[in-house]
């Protein structure tokens, strides 16, 4: 399966539920669990990464209830937080970024280290890379860089030196969606920020920039939604001052003409359908520092009917081509499909109170496809446990937050 990756791994220490884990991602990924498994923990750590880098680490910790929320809960009381990214970049040039947080008296928190390694394509070349402890440049290439704070993630202090944006955009330009049908109805400000909003909230304006900047886009957003919601032939943008909505052109029996129907007249299947499908294609062929290089979606088929599978998972896939995906979801008839490598499918537990995340394993696989008969239903606890032997055969080198390597 080719496509765009730009994270490889994600390696976690105590963020909520998720004790550690070290979990290899490709250019379209489905969690595969429970509700309360942990799934949306795991996405939580990619978007509160992203938060802490284009606002502060103060505001995404606030927006969680501060450091003590974030950090796993468990009778050893772990005293610090961590993550590790490991990416390639559209440039192609790989890495690794890392960072530890521990917590001070009185909720307080300190960055007690904080890593960026960038590696050299050529063999006669440096790496670039900085290493942060506890508020001081301890090593760097280039240099010198600009002093660091012990409450800050330093990359976003060199996010202005070209040898480190693009990473910081990569990051801070990653994608969250739980997409709010009434968000979407409502008239929107006009908002003509690079991404689409986590819930839907700037939908209109975004399918207007696509269909003034990239138009092909906007059509196969349209073909697309037409297979899931029969009839519709466009979905326009309605301006009115400073506010805007969505308005769908959609032929009713016999008549000759579409009919038309603003959003708040339309189905949350259908409105969802159409955020899920922006959300996917919002990004393709942009520069990458306008586009949003990973995009998550929790449940992407909430809402849907089942024969509309189909025509999800192919614009999953093609979506993957440029853009990396995650998605969970419980639905059979989503991911049971030849064309999703076994690799693809990461199956997330809670056992004892801690999420475990890894492959689902052949046997997994082979639930899937048993349960197409089924296929409204969601799978059963047994055809999504993790496999345990590929728990058990990860390295403890890979829990590691700040190795070298990015093998």
């Amino acid at each position: 399966m080719n496509g765009s990756v730009l994270i490889t791994r994600v390696v976690l220490k105590n963020y909520k539920s998720i004790a550690s884990c070290s979990v290899r991602l490709c250019p379209l990924n489905f969690l595969v669990g429970q509700n309360g498994s942990g799934k949306s923990n795991f996405l939580d750590a990619l978007r509160f990464a992203g938060e802490a880098l284009n606002s502060s680490l103060v505001h995404a910790l606030r927006e969680r209830g501060g450091i003590n929320e974030v950090r796993r809960r468990s009778l050893g009381h772990p005293n610090h937080l961590g993550m590790r990214l490991e990416f390639v970049l559209p440039d192609s040039t790989s890495g690794f970024y890392a960072f530890r947080v521990g917590p001070k008296p009185n909720g307080g928190f300190e960055v007690q280290r904080e890593e960026c390694r960038l590696y050299a394509r050529e063999t006669l070349q440096e790496d670039t890379f900085f290493v942060v402890n506890s508020g001081v440049v301890t090593e760097s290439n280039p240099r010198p860089l600009p002093p660091a704070a012990e409450d800050r993630l330093f990359l976003a202090a060199v996010s202005h030196r070209p040898e480190f944006r693009p990473l910081y955009a990569c990051l801070t330009h990653m994608g969250f969606y739980q997409l709010n049908p009434d968000k979407i109805r409502d008239w929107q400000p006009v908002d003509a920020g690079p991404v689409l909003l986590r819930d839907g909230g700037n939908l209109a304006s975004m399918l207007n920039r696509l269909s003034t900047e990239r138009p092909w886009a906007k059509a196969r957003v349209v073909e697309l939604l037409s297979k899931v919601v029969p009839g519709v032939v466009d979905v326009a943008t309605r301006h009115i001052g400073n506010r805007a909505t969505l308005e769908f052109r959609q032929k009713v029996g016999g008549n000759e003409l579409p009919w038309r129907f603003l959003a708040e007249n339309m189905s949350e299947g259908t409105l969802r359908a159409l955020g899920v499908l922006t959300a996917l294609f919002q990004s393709a062929n942009r520069d990458p520092d306008q586009q949003a290089a990973l995009v998550a979606i929790e449940e992407p088929e909430a809402a849907l009917h089942p024969g509309a599978a189909g025509v999800l998972r192919n614009a999953l896939l093609a979506a993957s081509l440029h853009t990396q995906v995650i998605a969970t979801s419980n639905r059979a008839d989503l991911l049971d499909d030849e064309s999703l490598p076994d690799q693809a499918l990461l199956a997330v537990s809670h056992p004892s109170g801690e999420t475990m995340i890894s492959p689902l394993g052949s046997a997994g696989r082979s639930g899937i496809r048993e349960h197409l008969g089924a296929a409204a239903e969601p799978l059963s606890l047994g055809e999504r446990s993790p496999n345990s032997e590929a728990s058990e055969e990860t390295p403890g080198g890979q829990l590691d937050l700040f190795r070298k390597s990015n093998g």
